[in-house]
């Protein structure tokens, strides 16, 4: 009797623990049923890059001296630079430039080390291409002006989920007059615009 009172309890046992993780299971599955799905309508919407975000890679022909810093610093030693000496002047001269996507890791090591500042990192992040030997840029693919998702008008750029309203997670159709958690830019900048004189005389008046 006694061994067959301790299955007994056992089993009740079990079973309210199976009851409790299948109750923990469905309330995240109900919980995630009333939500909207955030989707981004891509490629007419795209969500702005962080500040320093490492996209592609920018290059100045002109400002490159063909110093082989941004090779030597490079983890696999990525950045080919075609060079020939003149003799008359005794200075390299660059004949080419070219940086393989399909290999780069993106560190952003040349750029860093760069002496003269002719490499920098962009915001473009659209680098797909249906053949590999696509993606090796040379000089003049890396001099090309990156593209800002801010300023194409075919584009509708999104903000960061931190500007959107408190406990909303869907970017879609939300009203401007909603109030919102964090500043959006141009309110950022508004708020640090200096302020006139004119404004800090009417201060010192209103205070007196």
């Amino acid at each position: 009797m006694k061994d067959f009172l301790q299955k007994v309890n056992s089993y009740i046992k079990e079973a309210l623990s199976a009851a409790k993780y299948l109750y923990n299971g469905f309330s995240v599955t109900f919980d995630h049923l009333r939500r909207r799905p955030v989707t981004v309508q891509y490629p007419y919407e795209k969500l702005i890059p962080s500040e320093r975000y490492r996209g592609r890679i920018h290059y100045e022909f002109d400002k490159c001296i063909a110093c082989e810093v941004c090779v030597r610093v490079c983890p696999i030693n990525l950045p080919v630079v075609d060079w020939v000496m003149n003799k008359e002047t005794k200075k390299k001269e660059l004949r080419n430039y070219s940086i393989d996507f399909g290999v780069c890791i993106f560190c952003g090591n040349c750029v860093e080390f760069c002496p003269t500042n002719c490499l920098s990192m962009t915001e473009e992040y659209e680098l797909a291409a249906f053949d590999r030997h696509n993606l090796n840029f040379d000089n003049i693919a890396l001099g090309r002006l990156p593209t800002n998702v801010t300023t194409d008008p075919s584009v509708k750029p999104l903000k960061e989920l931190a500007y959107l309203p408190k406990g909303v997670m869907d970017p879609h159709e939300i009203s401007p007059s909603d109030p919102r958690v964090g500043k959006l830019p141009e309110e950022v900048y508004d708020w640090m615009k200096p302020v006139s004189n004119e404004t800090k005389a009417k201060a010192v008046k209103t205070n007196n």
